[in-house]
């Protein structure tokens, strides 16, 4: 088992920036990719970023590229979300998840674990 821990969300104004942290711990040998993903209310899930854990590959969904970047410390087992120039409709809980494969995934499918979730607010 691989148990996540998200941190760092809050409330910022539109043009802000916030970092997300997710620690894992367990059988972290387990867990090949990790990914960010968020849920605004009444919303379903949608893909944020990934990262290969071997490689350092990035995947980006196409509303987040430019603005935020995933990075991953290998020494801390931890996966950051850097959010930069934040507006409204990044409001949501933003969710760590990892998976057994190799490369990052756009599907929550493809996720074996996940965290409890971090509240991300963006006011305008």
């Amino acid at each position: 088992q691989v148990q996540l821990v998200e941190s760092g969300g809050g409330l910022v104004q539109a043009g802000g920036a916030l970092r997300l942290s997710c620690a894992a711990s367990g059988r972290t040998s387990s867990r090949k990719a990790m990914g960010w993903f968020r849920q605004a209310p009444g919303k379903a899930r949608q893909f944020v970023a990934a990262i290969s854990w071997g490689t350092g590959s990035t995947y980006y969904t196409d509303s987040v590229k430019g603005r935020f970047t995933i990075s991953r410390d290998n020494a801390k087992n931890t996966v950051y979300l850097q959010m930069n120039s934040l507006k409204p409709e990044d409001t949501a809980v933003y969710y760590c998840a990892a998976r057994r494969g190799y490369s990052g995934s756009y599907y929550s499918y493809d996720y074996d674990w996940w965290g409890q979730g971090t509240q991300v607010t963006v006011s305008s």
